[in-house]
């Protein structure tokens, strides 16, 4: 990981998360799943970043899939936060010879040869847990790392108990115009102190974001899927997480 020993937000840090462009979920497609070692590996290949998702095991352990449920991407059905660890590691994606990893286990593959962003699928103020697992987890990675959710409890905690770790606040203004939905972004600003912002394309330009880009804080936007946003996003934000066009 790339530290730093405070606890305050630095945008210097989020900076040099940058410098290239992140596979959302692994570069998959053309028969590779979303967030498994061939989409990672692929991502790898193309000399780009990794953005990946992480829900909490029943024991809080961090595993690398985007859904609470495991219907749509695995073999089974039901809560990921209803099985341990052990079972969910034995589960089959579907399509693939492949099962869920930990996020231990992505990041022992990945080695170091791409930065990764971490998204923490928190839906609660109870986020320590994970938190604390994704931690460990990273402890020994040696590459470019960062860690992101849409819920700001979780940059909070790493700003709190492990603030050399790059964090960064997810941020959507769908569904949330309007001075209830300006407050909303602002509070959630607050309580994430992040190092950079994760923004909708779809809401690009946005007057949140370009405020904060004029105060220095780096902004990455999601999910970058055509040539018409890729040229929004060079105007308008400093990376792209981005999707191969369908």
């Amino acid at each position: 990981m790339r530290l730093s020993p405070s606890g305050r937000a630095d945008p210097r840090r989020g900076a040099a998360l940058t410098a290239l462009p992140f596979a959302h979920r692994g570069l998959h497609g053309a028969g590779i799943i979303e967030n498994s070692r061939a989409a990672f590996a692929a991502a790898i290949a193309a000399g780009h970043g990794i953005e990946l998702d992480v829900q909490a095991s029943r024991e809080g352990e961090a595993m690398v899939i985007h859904d609470h449920a495991l219907d749509r991407l695995t073999h089974a059905a039901g809560a990921v936060a209803e099985r341990t660890s052990a079972e969910l590691r034995t589960i089959g994606l579907r399509g693939t010879s492949e099962t869920i990893p930990t996020l231990a286990d992505a990041l022992e593959l990945i080695g170091s040869r791409a930065a990764v962003l971490i998204e923490v699928k928190a839906p609660d103020a109870h986020v320590a847990r994970l938190c604390l697992s994704v931690f460990r987890a990273l402890a020994g990675y040696r590459g470019l790392a960062g860690v992101m959710s849409f819920n700001p409890q979780v940059p909070r905690w790493f700003a709190r108990h492990a603030p050399r770790v790059v964090r960064g606040l997810v941020v959507t203004q769908s569904g949330k115009s309007g001075v209830r939905g300006r407050c909303e972004r602002s509070l959630s600003l607050w309580r994430a102190r992040p190092d950079f912002l994760a923004c909708d394309i779809r809401d690009l330009p946005s007057r949140f974001a370009a405020g904060q880009r004029r105060h220095g804080l780096p902004i990455l936007t999601w999910t970058v899927r055509s040539a018409e946003e890729r040229a929004r996003a060079a105007v308008h934000a400093d990376q792209i997480i981005y999707e191969a066009p369908r």
